[in-house]
């Protein structure tokens, strides 16, 4: 039973006060709290218990190699006085980092010099997911998980179309791959499959074609636009020429879900990381899946490396209908529970495409769905990260990033550096195309299992 929700990349505000000692007065307060707060998680929450006196010695190691990148042969760092408890610690870290601000703080910057103190706190642990966020890197990852900056646009995935399929060399025109559902094309009518030939008048075959960077770029510019603006797109569809279709551009946020209606009736969708709208994106994706008739879903993981525990839970409570769905452990042995939150859709054939990128988020619910036995695992052995991380943002923009749970599949699995071997084991081929069969062995592979196994349900 659940006790309490986190997330995966839980936002932990720090306080705002500061238990720090007056014994260096050279030392800014957002330093000081930086480094104590460091200190203290990486210590109190870390999933293992930690060495206070490595991370002080870690602190020390690092401002020397800073150092000595910067150019300086011999920098001058006082000695390390590790102590016998935390609070000695704290003040020997504040000790060290006022000092060598205080020798190359006007040469260096304050800031760097106590980033470069982080960076060697948190590497005492020597665990490759507990690090030091720049604000530029924290950004970055939130961005990851919850999408980039919102634009102006028509609300589509596509690939050019050329007579190889793999340059730009004759092509033909813009292939519509994905339509974001109740998005600006799929208003106006635009289909997955559609070739636009033309944009706005813009022949696509007599744009830049010199590189495939060139010619997306071209296409991209004539696609997006300010909001509430029109694009007209010229297109084929089966083959046949029809009306030229009018798209009034909107707010594009980009989705983390891509969905559409395979051949024999195969619901598609691929989740490309597990952000804050996955969850809901899913449920509109499979509601219009099963409006268009699907009688069978392929999830694909493949290449996502997860997200938020709690979007876990929930992509993976669409399919599993009740039990667990995951358990995680604190280093004080505490487990908790998350159990399937009852929304579950009709149950249908279901595979699961996983490669060895499908990692840490996206493996909870690969897991969930094998353990359960209510889909099949389809791919490579995935990559095997079962631990939870969890992010304290620091007021300046950085962050720390901490391990500090690990987890187990339903059935206790701990997948932590060994992965999930997928029930049908099929290598993947290069220069496939996402959702499409004819270019891609592994998908292939699962349209023909459920082409099976809806064969067998209709006999």
């Amino acid at each position: 039973m659940k006790r309490f929700i986190p997330l995966v990349l839980a936002l932990t505000l720090l306080a705002t006060t500061s238990n720090a000692p007056a014994s260096a007065p050279t030392l800014g307060q957002s330093e000081r709290e930086a480094l104590v707060t460091s200190y203290e998680h990486l210590v109190g929450d870390f999933y293992k218990k930690v060495d206070g006196g490595a991370a002080v010695t870690g602190a020390h190691d690092s401002l020397v190699a800073f150092l000595k990148k910067k150019g300086i042969a011999n920098p001058t760092v006082s000695p390390v006085n590790v102590g016998a408890d935390d609070a000695t610690n704290e003040r020997e870290l504040e000790r060290e980092v006022a000092a060598t601000i205080g020798t190359y703080g006007a040469k260096f910057g304050a800031r760097d010099i106590t980033y470069a103190a982080l960076e060697g706190i948190l590497g005492s642990v020597k665990d490759k997911y507990t690090v030091f966020l720049t604000p530029k890197q924290f950004a970055d990852l939130n961005e990851g998980l919850d999408g980039g900056a919102n634009f102006g646009g028509v609300g589509l995935a596509y690939r050019v179309d050329s007579p190889d399929g793999k340059t730009v060399t004759g092509v033909i025109g813009v292939h519509v791959e994905n339509v974001i559902p109740d998005g600006p094309a799929d208003k106006a009518g635009v289909l997955t499959n559609d070739l636009i030939t033309a944009i706005d008048g813009h022949a696509i075959k007599d744009l830049d074609h010199t590189s495939t960077e060139k010619l997306y770029a071209a296409i991209t510019k004539l696609l997006r636009g300010d909001a509430n603006s029109s694009v007209t797109l010229t297109i084929t569809r089966n083959d046949a020429s029809v009306t030229p279709i009018v798209v009034t551009r909107a707010m594009i946020h980009p989705p983390s879900v891509y969905s559409k209606l395979l051949p024999s009736g195969i619901g598609y969708a691929q989740l490309t990381v597990f952000g804050q709208s996955t969850a809901n994106e899913l449920t509109s994706a499979l509601t219009r899946l099963q409006a268009q008739g699907a009688k069978a879903y392929i999830l694909d993981l493949r290449y996502n490396g997860g997200g938020y525990l709690t979007t876990a839970v929930d992509v993976s409570s669409k399919f599993v209908a009740s039990g667990p769905i995951v358990s995680v452990e604190s280093r004080a042995g505490n487990n908790t529970e998350y159990d399937a939150e009852n929304t579950a859709i009709k149950p249908l054939p279901l595979a699961v495409l996983v490669n060895r990128y499908t990692a840490s988020a996206s493996e909870i619910t690969a897991g969930a769905i094998q353990d359960s036995g209510v889909g099949t695992l389809i791919g490579e052995k995935t990559f095997g990260k079962g631990v939870v991380q969890t992010i304290f943002p620091m007021r300046d923009g950085s962050a720390i990033k901490i391990t500090t749970q690990r987890y187990f599949t339903p059935h206790g699995r701990d997948i932590n550096g060994v992965g999930i071997i997928p029930d049908v084991v099929t290598e993947q081929n290069k220069n496939f195309r996402f959702g499409d069969p004819t270019s891609d062995d592994v998908l292939k592979s699962a349209v023909g299992f459920l082409q099976g196994k809806i064969t067998a349900l209709n006999q």
